[in-house]
């Protein structure tokens, strides 16, 4: 634990300038951003008696061991770096909203050829116009089931749309009329665009233009005694107020506005939004933070227009409305003003529909609240068990909040691979996930492919650390960077190392440490036979009992690594047995491989071929076709391959069609 005094910085060297802060620990990972409209007196604020701090203050200056700030010119300016660098080193003191589920979104590819109609989830994409977010999946199907009647749009994957285009034949909804067909011309590429555009506009809440030409064209038709036409375009406009029907209206002047609402209690806090668009609820979400920082409603609202809005993903309605205005304001307004482009209004509702409608969205956040903490009670209280039963049994001096394990897998001694998984907080942390291909040797033996891959891991550790001057920070999107931006990979140790194996591989993993002089790094091995967890020169290993919230935790550590390895070793077999004689081939990618393939109909139509007739495929130079027609004519072809039921000789075995 760190004296703030030791680092606080000199007097009258910190700017009055508007700017955001970093604190770092002692290994140099960033563990709170913030920002401040004058840096002076908001750093000097940290530096007082820690007895007079916030506990959650407190506890993030004892852990820091140095201050930085970077001075820009306005407040709007910090506001966008402190959000930039909270997204960057995804800092452990600041408050950081996660999603309580992934929302399902309609989606409209209007940047396709044929736009399409479909239900996404995760990051939007340029080009794709959005509608929701839904709560389940379901909803948004059965709008579009009714939409589909009288906007035909296509629904079908890229790979049926281009069968029917082959065949000339639509799928079934092009034969009941729920699709326009495009795929066999049945319309135009522009007026199917022009479709997909409506389709959009009545989804944005502009229903009455299509509500009443549906009504005039029914009445011409029955005027005219089509009466069968007249009946269609009668349940058309059914169809049509039926989905409109399941998003009530709850707001009478077509506004367009964003809903937040905040439940809070010591610890946690919860937010749900709700999109209402042309006066109609069009999409709700809700996220659950931790609150790891000493902050009110206002910085929790402020926190999560940040969320929202930052990733430039989700589009700033009019108004937005809030349950308390952030602190200043006028930054925050400017901010938003300049995503969306014109004025936005952000306000506390104080009467009338918009104030009933958030007494509403306040009661979902309560919901939300109560029902994340019966989810994670639980689950919160094992994994610090478990945690705990860890350290107590290594005789650790802290818990072990990172833990990496490795594993070795091949098949009888080819493709041989190893895995690095890591845990932190006692939960899988996948991004950190690390591949390794055992390179220093051939042929089957785990003790030294251990000794490798740790060598290997570590060794990129101290490479890191030497290069920087500092420790990196451990998340996926932060820390050290690469020439090309990229964070690097293995700047920061684990507090814990497992192996799975037993007395072998932890003395090999113990021998690649001490080559490297780490000593810092808590080391053990997890038997597979007896559960039996082994510690370097240990003569016994140490038993945990079977029903230890300890031995669960190693146990699945250990298991995610044998899974990892398996599926690596299993994807580089299944890779290397289906090889072809152009996969080598230098400078020739998946796509001019399957382009020569098709233009000669078989690789050994292919070897026959001249550089001459290899040039007129497309994209397929001179140099290149000299490349192919070397390689191959490197290669004796194998010996023919025999049906073994017929006892017939098969020509070549690789002449299969594409």
């Amino acid at each position: 634990m760190a004296d703030p005094s030791t680092y606080r910085p000199a007097p009258g060297a910190i700017p009055t300038s508007p700017g955001v802060y970093k604190f770092r620990d002692a290994h140099g990972r960033v563990i709170y951003v913030g920002k401040a409209k004058s840096l002076r007196p908001r750093l000097s604020s940290y530096f007082q008696d820690v007895a007079n701090l916030h506990p959650r203050t407190a506890t993030m200056v004892t852990t820091a061991a140095a201050v930085e700030w970077t001075v820009v010119a306005t407040e709007v300016e910090a506001l966008q770096l402190e959000y930039s660098w909270i997204k960057e080193f995804d800092p452990r003191f600041n408050v950081k909203y996660r999603d309580d589920k992934s929302y399902p979104e309609l989606a409209v590819t209007l940047n396709e050829e044929y736009p399409r109609v479909q239900v996404m989830r995760g990051a939007h994409k340029k080009g794709v116009r959005y509608f929701g977010p839904y709560g389940q999946a379901w909803a948004i199907r059965e709008t579009v089931d009714l939409m589909l009647r009288v906007f035909p749009v296509r629904t079908c994957s890229n790979g049926v749309f281009k069968r029917a285009r082959q065949i000339g034949r639509p799928c079934l909804l092009g034969y009941i009329g729920k699709c326009a067909a495009p795929c066999v011309g049945k319309i135009s590429q522009a007026d199917h665009v022009e479709l997909a555009e409506e389709f959009c506009d009545f989804m944005a809440g502009r229903t009455g233009n299509h509500l009443r030409r549906l009504e005039q064209e029914m009445q011409q038709a029955a005027a005219d005694m089509e009466y069968e036409k007249a009946a269609r375009l009668r349940d058309d406009l059914g169809a049509l107020r039926s989905a409109m029907e399941k998003n009530a209206v709850v707001l009478g002047d077509g506004t367009d506005a964003d809903l937040f609402a905040l439940a809070e209690d010591e610890l946690e806090a919860a937010v749900q939004i709700f999109h209402v668009r042309g006066g109609r609820v069009r999409g709700q979400r809700g996220w659950v933070t931790d609150k790891v920082e000493d902050v009110d409603t206002a910085g929790l609202v402020e926190h999560a227009l940040q969320q929202l809005y930052g990733g430039g993903t989700e589009s700033v309605p009019r108004e937005v409305l809030v349950p308390a205005l952030p602190e200043p304001l006028a930054p925050v307004q400017d901010w938003l003003t300049g995503l969306r482009g014109a004025q936005v209004d952000l306000r506390v509702p104080q009467r009338g529909d918009k104030k009933d409608l958030m007494t509403t969205v306040q009661r979902n956040a309560q919901q939300s609240l109560v029902l994340h903490k019966t989810k994670r009670a639980s689950d919160l209280t094992t994994r610090s068990r478990a945690l705990q039963e860890i350290a107590d049994a290594l005789e650790l001096d802290s818990v072990p909040l990172r833990i990496e394990c490795f594993d070795i897998s091949h098949l009888q001694g080819e493709d041989v691979v190893a895995s690095m998984v890591v845990f932190e907080d006692g939960l899988a942390r996948k991004s950190e996930y690390r591949r390794f291909q055992i390179k220093g040797f051939a042929g089957q033996d785990d003790v030294r492919s251990m000794h490798e891959v740790i060598t290997r891991r570590f060794r990129r550790y101290l490479q890191e650390r030497e290069q920087t001057g500092e420790w990196a920070v451990e998340e996926e999107d932060s820390g050290p960077r690469e020439e090309d931006g990229r964070p690097k990979r293995f700047a920061y140790p684990p507090q814990l190392l497992v192996v799975d194996g037993g007395q072998p591989q932890v003395a090999a993993a113990r021998r690649a440490l001490d080559e490297l002089g780490i000593d810092d790094v808590a080391l053990c091995g997890l038997a597979k036979r007896l559960e039996e967890v082994w510690l370097p020169g240990a003569t016994d290993p140490v038993v945990l009992p079977r029903s230890s919230e300890g031995l669960y935790l190693l146990q699945r550590v250990r298991d995610e690594a044998h899974r990892f390895a398996i599926t690596y070793q299993r994807t580089k077999r299944a890779k290397r047995l289906t090889a072809g004689e152009l996969d080598s081939v230098p400078g020739l990618g998946e796509t001019r491989r399957q382009a020569l393939l098709k233009h000669f109909g078989s690789l050994k139509k292919l070897r026959a071929a001249t550089v001459a007739e290899i040039c007129e495929v497309p994209g397929i130079g001179l140099r290149t076709a000299e490349t192919v027609v070397a390689a191959l004519a490197a290669r004796t072809p194998v010996a023919p391959a025999v049906n073994t039921a017929t006892g017939e000789i098969i020509e070549d075995s690789t002449e299969e069609t594409p």
